[in-house]
């Protein structure tokens, strides 16, 4: 959690430089809940409209259970408080308890401008029992400083997603290439065969098992290898007495 104790200025928010903070990469797309948008004051959707388009992204506005669902990459939804009530604070954690059953990435923004908010926040967070990180609370001290917490976490999580995704591909690809190598490795070991038969085996076969299946006939008819290799192959895979006896090459 992050603790805000210094008190905000009264100011209207309105586009800012803070965007610059950004890493301007990508093109994401920020869904805000029409009852969310209705409790805010007008210059404040500005601000966030203004903000959006800053950093490149599209904003509709949606019947959504969150007040915010953001998408750079990775989807994730936001509880945006902006009006802490001292005296009610069993709506806000009711509501918070519902929504991280339903979204796996769930942050909740709330906004603090006073001590007094402050000591009332973290005596209500342990009185209704939140579990640290489930959902994650990040405290600010002014509205605009929130939506910009938001932004940051929504691209932060779409490049720990396209990171992730880049990492799985790299897997795949090593995979694949081992896969490969484990193929010519095999398919070479047949006399005469050379790393061009191999590949066009690979090819126009596929799998070591649907080349010891396939006929001396399919083996030429769908690539070029000779005649004499394509009898060499269809032997070597078939008849144990051929592959088991000492080769020279």
């Amino acid at each position: 959690m992050e603790m805000a104790h210094k008190r905000c200025s009264s100011r209207q928010p309105v586009p800012s430089n803070r965007s610059n903070a950004l890493d301007s990469g990508g093109v994401g797309v920020c869904m805000m809940s029409n009852a969310w948008k209705e409790e805010q004051h007008p210059a404040f959707i500005s601000f966030i409209s203004s903000f959006l388009n800053a950093n490149s992204f599209r904003l509709n506005f949606v019947p959504i259970a969150p007040d915010f669902i953001l998408n750079c990459g990775a989807s994730v939804a936001f509880m945006f408080v902006t009006n802490w009530d001292c005296s009610d604070t069993s709506p806000v954690f009711g509501r918070v308890q519902k929504l991280k059953e339903q979204f796996a990435n769930l942050y909740v923004v709330v906004t603090l401008p006073t001590k007094e908010q402050n000591d009332s926040f973290v005596h209500s967070y342990f009185r209704y029992g939140m579990v640290l990180g489930r959902p994650m609370f990040v405290l600010v001290q002014d509205l605009e400083m929130g939506f910009e917490k938001i932004l940051k976490i929504a691209h932060a999580r779409g490049v720990c997603k396209r990171q992730d995704a880049v990492s799985k591909m790299k897997a795949e690809r090593e995979g694949s290439m081992q896969q490969i190598d484990a193929f010519l490795s095999v398919v070479t070991s047949i006399p005469g065969i050379d790393n061009h038969d191999a590949n066009a085996l690979n090819q126009a076969i596929g799998s070591i098992e649907a080349i010891a299946k396939a006929s001396k006939e399919l083996i030429l008819e769908n690539t070029d290898l000779s005649a004499d290799k394509a009898e060499t192959i269809s032997r070597f895979l078939r008849d144990p007495k051929f592959y088991l006896s000492p080769k020279i090459i």
